[in-house]
C-alpha cells in the first residue's frame, strides 16, 4: 500500500484476471468471518453469507463500472465490529435498527462523496487522525481475534485481562492455526488466509473437537435469504442514541475508507470514481441485510500482482459469486480458524501507526487516544471523539493554531456533542 502506482490503458488481460483472483483469495476469509461477526448481532450466520457475498459482488461491479480501479470491496472488518459490538451490544440497537443505522450512514458518505464535501473533508483532517483510525480499529480486532482463540479472558477483580487456558485443545488448536497462517502470510503464499482456516478446520473435525462452527449453510437456503433484504427498522429514527450512531459510523465510512483508498491509489486523479463507488455499495450494503462495504485492504496484493484497472475487480467479483457452491463447508469451520486471521487483520491494519509523526506530541497524543480507547472502552465511536476532540486541545496548547482549520473545528465540536450526548442516553 506504500507503493504508488500508475493506472495506465497498457492492459494485460491475463495479469488482470491474475490480480484478480490473488485480491478474491486474499479477502474470501471474509464470506467466513463477517457471518461470524454479525451473528453476535443477531443476524442467522447461516443467511449473512450470501449477503456477504453478494454485497462484495456488488461492491466489485460498481468499483468495475464506476472507477476502473483494482479496489475490492467487502463488508469492512472493523465496521462490522462496530455494528455488532457497539450499536447492538452496547447501544441496545436491534440489528435491524442497527442496519437502519448504517443506511442513513451509508446515504450521509453518498452526499459527501459526491459533493465537494469528499475533498474538503480529506485536505482538512490530519493524516495522524486518519492512520490513528485505521491503527485503533485494528487493535480493536486484535482484542477480539485473541478472545475468540480463547488465549486472553477476563481476569475477574485482579486484571481487566488475564492469559487463557494453554491447556485446553481449542487454545492450542488457534495457537497452531496462528503459525500456520502467520508462516504462510510472511512467506506471500496467495490465499494464505483460507489455507490457514482450510487445515485448522479438517484438523479439528479429525480431532473431534467440540469446535462450534459458526453455522450450517448449503445453497438450498439461498431462498430464506429474503428474509435479510429491506429489513432496516427506522424506529426511533430522530432519538439521541440513533442520531449519535448515525453520526459515529458516517465518521467511520467517510475516514476510514478516505485513508484506505487514498493508499491504494497512487493515482489520485482516480480516488473520486472510487470513492463514489465506495460509497454507493456502502449504501446498498445495508438493504442487503449486511454491515457497510469498505475497500479492502487486501486489494494490495492484486495491485502488488500487476493489477491496474477494474478488470481486476470485475474477477474478484465473479469469484464472489461462483463461492456460493462451497458455501457448505462453512459449517465445519471453527472460531479457533477465524481468530488468527482477525488477529493478524488487525495487525496489518495497526501498521499505519508508522504513519503517525511520533516527534510532534501534539500530532501524535490525540492518534493515540484513537488508539488505545477503541480497544480499551469496547467503542470505534468513543475513541473517535476523543480523538478528534483532543487534536485542537493539542494543537492550541502546543502554540500551532495555523494546523487547525475551521472543517475540523467543526467536527471536533460536533464529537464532543456526541460525548455529551452519549452520555445523556
Amino acid at each position: 500500500m506504500k507503493k504508488q502506482h500508475s493506472f495506465n490503458s497498457n492492459v494485460n488481460l491475463k495479469t488482470e484476471f491474475i490480480a484478480g483472483m490473488t485480491s478474491f483469495f486474499a479477502i474470501s476469509y471474509i464470506i467466513i468471518v463477517n457471518p461470524i461477526i454479525l451473528k453476535d448481532a443477531g443476524i442467522p450466520a447461516s443467511l449473512s453469507v450470501f449477503a456477504t457475498i453478494f454485497s462484495s459482488a456488488l461492491g466489485c461491479l460498481l468499483m468495475y463500472f464506476i472507477a476502473n480501479a483494482p479496489v475490492i470491496i467487502t463488508p469492512g472488518m472493523g465496521v462490522n465490529a462496530f455494528f455488532t459490538y457497539t450499536l447492538v451490544q452496547s447501544m441496545k440497537f436491534t440489528w435491524q435498527q442497527a442496519l437502519a443505522v448504517s443506511a442513513v450512514s451509508g446515504l450521509l458518505y453518498l452526499i459527501v462523496a459526491f459533493t465537494p464535501l469528499s475533498r474538503l473533508f480529506a485536505d482538512a483532517i490530519p493524516a495522524s487522525l486518519k492512520h490513528g483510525i485505521t491503527a485503533g480499529i485494528g487493535m480493536f480486532l486484535v482484542v477480539l481475534g485473541l478472545e475468540k482463540a480463547q488465549l486472553i479472558r477476563s481476569g475477574g477483580q485482579r486484571s481487566l485481562l488475564a492469559l487463557g487456558d494453554l491447556s485446553s485443545p481449542l487454545v492450542l488448536l488457534a495457537l497452531f492455526c496462528l503459525i500456520l497462517t502467520l508462516v504462510l502470510y510472511l512467506r506471500k503464499v496467495p490465499g494464505g488466509f483460507v489455507i490457514g482456516i482450510v487445515v485448522t478446520s479438517i484438523l479439528a473435525f479429525i480431532l473431534r473437537l467440540d469446535t462450534k462452527a459458526a453455522s450450517s449453510t448449503s445453497l438450498s437456503m439461498l431462498g430464506s435469504y429474503g428474509k435479510l433484504l429491506f429489513q432496516t427498522d427506522f424506529d426511533g429514527i430522530f432519538t439521541v442514541k440513533f442520531l449519535v450512531a448515525v453520526f459515529s459510523m458516517t465518521m467511520i465510512l467517510v475516514f476510514e475508507s478516505m485513508g484506505l483508498l487514498q493508499g491504494l491509489l497512487g493515482d489520485s486523479s482516480n480516488f473520486q470514481r472510487a470513492y463514489r463507488a465506495n460509497a454507493l455499495s456502502a449504501f446498498c450494503s445495508s438493504f442487503m441485510g449486511t454491515s457497510p462495504t469498505v475497500a479492502a485492504a487486501e486489494s494490495a496484493s492484486g495491485i502488488e500482482s500487476g493489477g491496474r484497472t477494474g478488470l481486476t475487480s470485475l474477477t474478484a467479483g465473479i469469484m464472489f459469486l461462483l463461492s456460493l457452491f462451497f458455501i457448505p463447508l462453512l459449517s465445519y469451520v471453527p472460531d479457533a480458524a477465524i481468530a488468527p486471521v482477525i488477529l493478524i487483520t488487525g495487525a496489518l491494519m495497526m501498521e499505519q501507526i508508522g504513519q503517525v509523526d511520533l516527534t510532534d506530541f501534539s500530532e501524535w497524543f490525540p492518534a493515540f487516544l484513537i488508539i488505545v480507547l477503541i480497544p480499551l472502552t469496547g467503542s470505534i465511536s468513543t475513541g473517535l471523539a476523543f480523538g478528534f476532540v483532543a487534536y485542537p486541545v493539542a494543537k492550541l496548547a502546543a502554540g500551532q493554531k495555523k494546523d487547525l482549520s475551521k472543517t475540523l473545528v467543526v467536527l471536533a465540536g460536533l464529537f464532543l456533542l456526541q460525548l455529551i450526548g452519549s452520555a445523556l442516553i
